[in-house]
């Protein structure tokens, strides 16, 4: 048994996650079981969301109601394929993915969509359509991923492994339960058991049982999105599905636990070392869990006030850069589209008004997500229709943070108004969660474009979460705004690091010192290699400076750049670099101590799909200054400039 979980384990985060766990507790030391069992709301009157039409239009816009039922009419007859075991054993015979996944999510998106398309519409057009559904997915082996069990492609149906999607299938099929189980009891009581019965089965039970065996919810080491995302599963399918209140009670009380060890691997800076995109299944996963643990209480249980539940809200905007352009160290995607109403209503509980004003600001800017029930965290698209009503009016911008650093992941931000410049940096160490080897990089962009950029991930395949996952360029520091020492890229582990990391921000300049040389093998032959990236607000630049020593003349030395603008190689120690839009900065270096060049990284094979179109279709292209000034002594700077 624990040696599946471990497999499971180690699909979610490659690498064990090494990090400094503060015993903080904030809701098992606040709440006992005692004050749950007596706070809880019982089964029978927990009722967040409407179940009439009356409800459904009292709460809800008539445009959006029209959308969702109009997405239902569509779903009539809707196919809810089997999978079958040869679509299943796709992952471990040739690393895809997606052939399975594409049919499993559709399934239970569909579910959600005729589930409240007909408690809305009351005419029982859609129940049989949902019958389908729920016994379709309840006949399916497993409601997890391949990738997720790992070497077997099959699931063993006696050992039960709760993932991501097993958490999530068990709450769609409890919103079927919810909305419509009255109509589901009319055509057969056997179908409200049988959803019971699996959530039980798949879910439940082994949460009660052995959770704490998972890697995801190990009390001893930190862990990531995984864990705030499954328990807010795991409280939305309790709220709705269990009966017996003092089992429910023990089973809320244990999700709470278990969102405590997420929150005691946080640094007090609240910041999410998985980057902005992992930030709306991680830090929001926990805002999700605070929700309805406040409404299933009435208010009881509550700790909105606690400064690390605030500062992990306040990392978002943070790290925001321009429109759907986020920071995204590691394997965060550079764009995502904000869910304003989640902001707006995560700002109101921590009082954060920024918050609140960005969502306010994304709900604008993209509307289309007011009416959305397809995705994950299905309690959060149900409650984003309830908010859309009461939601102030859009924003068309809002005050953006002009600097930020959060010295739990070592990560700063800074953007400067006049040249329209915004610069993030890191230190950090390459045993991140989702890690790429990038102890040291920078990007930049210019008026909410990008300039100078981290790549981003390729598609996920059974060799991203392998030992071969430092063979895909993506991942690999050679690919990232780094130098290549004796033909030597990082390492990934531990103890590869930044060290002697400082950042300094006032009204001149905003700069990240740190030496990078720890995050090399010592076959690269460094003593120290201080980086110090700034934005100069008083000569709107951005400066890169590399001091360092090495324990001998070298016989190879490369600086990397990457950038998705065109590039124009100048003879005089410029390079011209052009956003679509027609922006041009210049990046500048000494011609007599470097000499430029440009290459296209792959996007060959199914780990690279993605980069075709990842950047608005442009490619991305690496800048390599190659010395030809080799010293083991040196200091050498690059210049941004508009």
């Amino acid at each position: 048994m624990k040696k599946l979980l471990l497999i499971c384990a180690l699909t979610f985060c490659f690498g064990k996650v090494f990090a400094q766990v503060t015993p903080r507790n904030i809701l098992a030391e606040k709440y006992s079981m005692a004050a749950i069992k007596q706070s809880l709301v019982s089964q029978a009157q927990w009722q967040p969301y409407p179940r009439t039409p009356a409800g459904w239009k009292a709460a809800v816009p008539d445009s959006i109601l029209q959308s969702i039922i109009k997405a239902g009419e569509e779903n009539l007859d809707y196919e809810f394929k089997p999978i079958s075991a040869t679509i299943s054993m796709n992952y471990v015979r040739s690393g895809d993915r997606e052939e399975h996944s594409a049919i499993s999510f559709d399934k239970r998106n569909k579910l959600l969509e005729l589930a409240v398309a007909e408690s809305i519409e009351n005419k029982g057009r859609f129940t049989e359509a949902i019958l389908n559904g729920v016994w379709s997915i309840c006949e399916e082996s497993y409601w997890g991923v391949p990738a997720h069990i790992r070497g077997t492609g099959l699931p063993d149906v006696e050992n039960p492994v709760v993932d991501l999607f097993t958490a999530e299938t068990a709450t769609a099929l409890a919103f079927a339960d919810y909305f419509v189980g009255d109509k589901l009891d009319e055509i057969n009581p056997l179908v409200r058991k049988r959803i019971y019965h699996e959530s039980n089965v798949r879910f439940l039970f082994p949460m009660l049982d052995h959770g704490n065996d998972y890697s995801w919810n190990n009390p001893d080491h930190k862990v990531n999105n995984w864990n705030p995302w499954i328990m807010s599963n795991w409280i939305a399918t309790t709220l709705m599905l269990e009966k017996d209140e003092n089992r429910r009670a023990e089973m809320i009380r244990k999700s709470m636990l278990g969102l405590d060890i997420y929150l005691n691997g946080l640094g007090d800076d609240g910041g999410c070392d998985e980057g902005p995109s992992y930030w709306t299944a991680a830090g929001a996963s926990v805002y999700d869990c605070l929700e309805m643990l406040d409404e299933a209480t009435k208010g009881k249980v509550n700790i909105y006030e606690n400064q690390l539940i605030k500062n992990m809200g306040a990392y978002f905007y943070k790290v925001h850069i321009d429109s759907y352009y986020f920071v995204n160290f590691a394997d965060a995607d550079p764009k995502l589209i904000p869910d304003g109403l989640l902001l707006n209503r995560f700002g109101q509980a921590i009082k954060d008004d920024r918050m609140v004003e960005m969502g306010r600001w994304a709900f604008g800017a993209f509307p289309e997500t007011s009416a959305k029930l397809t995705g994950f965290h299905r309690f959060r698209l149900v409650e984003n229709l309830l908010t859309v009503k009461i939601i102030e009016r859009p924003a068309k911008a809002y005050d953006k943070v002009p600097d930020a650093w959060m010295s739990d992941i070592q990560v700063m931000t800074a953007r400067d108004k006049e040249s329209g410049f915004t610069l993030a940096t890191h230190g950090g160490h390459n045993a991140e969660s989702h890690n790429h080897n990038d102890v040291g990089d920078f990007l930049l962009y210019l008026n909410g474009e990008p300039v100078i950029i981290d790549a981003g991930r390729g598609n996920y395949t059974a060799r991203t979460f392998s030992a071969q996952r430092y063979e895909l360029w993506f991942t690999q520091s050679n690919y990232h705004n780094l130098p290549i020492i004796n033909g030597l890229g990082q390492e990934n582990g531990r103890k590869f690091e930044a060290v002697q990391v400082s950042s300094n921000i006032d009204k001149v300049a905003a700069s990240l010192m740190m030496n990078i040389a720890p995050a090399y093998p010592a076959k690269a032959g460094i003593t120290t290699w201080n980086r110090k990236v700034s934005l100069n607000r008083a000569k709107n630049q951005v400066e890169i400076m590399d001091d360092y020593v090495l324990k001998e003349r070298p016989t190879s030395l490369q600086q990397v750049f990457m950038t998705v603008s065109d590039v124009n190689l100048q003879a005089d120690g410029r390079i011209l670099l052009t956003t679509p839009n027609g922006q041009s900065v210049t990046l500048r270096y000494d011609p007599k101590k470097w000499t430029a060049s440009k290459d296209l990284p792959s996007t060959e094979g199914m780990e690279y799909r993605s980069f075709k179109t990842k950047w608005d279709n442009r490619p991305v292209q690496r800048i390599l200054l190659a010395s030809k000034d080799l010293k083991a002594k040196d200091k050498v700077q690059f210049v941004i400039t508009k």
